[in-house]
């Protein structure tokens, strides 16, 4: 028996890149907040440029809560959707074209998200990972956790809990 010649790696990592776009670009909000992710393999780590919107306090400086929420909540949920779908899109079974065209699969739904706040953002760029703590058939947890310039002294941290769709 023989087996099928593997792919290229440049058209796997065009179709790894093509779908996490395709995620990301799902939720208009990320765009506002010009959210990049930069993918290493499986791993995400969440880009939050700095520019003066996002100054909530002009007196300190520091970045608006809501931001820095929002900004956790978006690495927790690409994290979770990019973890849920990875052997889809390695398999080719979720096609990267139609995803970019907005024809999704059903995604989790946040049921709650928790928020710490250890420091204020100061006016820099910010970072920010998300570990999937448990994913079953109904529910998923989610860790995540942001910093600016060291990862030993995150800004905040971030709990969120999910209600995974069936998969039919």
């Amino acid at each position: 028996m023989t087996r099928p010649a593997p792919e290229p790696v440049q058209v796997v990592k065009q179709r790894r890149d093509a779908a996490l776009s395709a995620l990301v670009n799902g939720m208009p909000y990320v765009s506002w907040l010009g959210v990049q992710f930069d993918r290493r393999g499986d791993e995400l780590t969440a880009v939050l440029p700095f520019h003066e919107a996002l100054i909530g306090n002009p007196n300190l400086p520091a970045i608006h809560g809501g931001v820095t929420a929002a900004f956790l909540e978006i690495t927790a949920m690409v994290t979770l959707n990019w973890t849920w779908l990875w052997g889809d899109v390695e398999s080719g079974v979720l096609d990267a074209e139609e995803m970019a065209q907005g024809k999704l699969p059903r995604l989790p739904k946040t049921i709650d998200f928790t928020v710490d706040y250890l420091r204020s953002g100061l006016p820099r760029d910010a970072y920010a990972r998300a570990f999937v703590t448990r994913s079953g058939r109904r529910y998923a947890s989610v860790r995540a956790e942001a910093w600016q310039d060291n990862r030993d002294r995150p800004l905040a941290q971030a709990t969120a809990h999910f209600l995974m769709p069936r998969k039919d």
